[in-house]
């Protein structure tokens, strides 16, 4: 099982299907409210690094994903493409 990393905003938990087991969170985070939705961000064709985690925010105890983007464009165009199953 991966080990926990803890922000000041969430508890993650890194997929096994991050690149080379990438623990990376880069600066575009994108929170998916949706804990059991398929979220497959090279799907929404980023041109930079992605990261997945199993994430639990702090702020108010919601289950949900977590994926950060090094660019903010990939960010944005997963945001306007990503619907949940």
């Amino acid at each position: 099982m991966a080990e926990a990393v803890t922000t000041a905003t969430y508890k993650l938990f890194p997929s096994p299907r991050n690149r080379d087991r990438d623990r990376a969170l880069f600066e575009h985070e994108v929170f998916v409210p949706h804990p059991y939705a398929l979220v497959d961000p090279p799907s929404y064709d980023p041109q930079g690094r992605w990261s997945l985690f199993a994430a639990y925010r702090l702020a108010d105890g919601k289950n949900g994903q977590l994926v950060t983007y090094e660019l903010a464009a990939d960010a944005a165009r997963f945001q306007a493409r990503f619907t949940p199953d």
